[in-house]
């Protein structure tokens, strides 16, 4: 009997959902079983480029004991002032359980700040405070400087087909929820402390 690992946090969410199958690759074979060498090359590059992306916050985040979720939560915190939990579980796709864990080592920490909404108590809503908000943009630099070189390489056209080719990766039905989060400006500073 062949034992099955359990799926990650990043998975579990979304494997409760069915995706469609997509079509067959053009220019490949037609044949889901046979990928043409193209399409294994662009796999094989999206494994290689995104084990350089976070190569740099990984190392910032082993010194401080944090991880690649701590990361995840911290930027779309820090991008989302007045973020909920609700709407964190949504962008990342995992588990209440999940986010519980990193959530409270961020808070514990000082990075990141949990406050009552205001017109309806039961929501939390999340705020970087400057300890995250500095962490946030230690990690992001690295990654920032990477793809402005690759935007430089590219030439002209290659932010727009870049950004293109990417929302393109993502699920179609996940689009118009994708672009609320995405090409906006810098995040404003967050709300001044509550008075207790």
């Amino acid at each position: 009997m062949v034992a099955t690992p359990p799926p990650d946090e990043t998975t579990a969410r979304s494997a409760a959902r069915p995706r469609r199958p997509a079509p067959p690759p053009a220019g490949g074979t037609g044949r889901s079983d046979q990928p043409s060498s193209a399409f294994l090359e662009m796999l094989e590059l999206f494994y290689f480029a995104y084990r350089d992306f976070v190569a740099d916050p990984d190392a910032i985040l082993a010194r401080i004991g944090f991880g690649r979720a701590h990361h995840r939560v911290l930027h779309f915190v820090d991008r989302n002032p007045g973020l909920s939990v609700a709407e964190l579980l949504d962008i990342l796709k995992i588990t209440k359980q999940s986010l519980a864990r990193v959530l409270k080592e961020l808070i514990e920490t000082g990075h990141i700040e949990s406050r009552t909404g205001s017109t309806d108590r039961r929501q939390r809503l999340l705020y970087a405070i400057d300890k995250g908000r500095a962490l946030a943009r230690s990690l992001s630099l690295p990654q920032i400087g990477r793809i402005a070189a690759a935007f430089q390489a590219l030439g002209p056209d290659g932010a727009a087909r870049a950004r293109d080719f990417l929302r393109l990766m993502i699920n179609a039905d996940e689009r118009p929820r994708v672009s609320r989060y995405t090409n906006r400006p810098a995040a404003p500073p967050p709300l001044p402390r509550d008075p207790a």
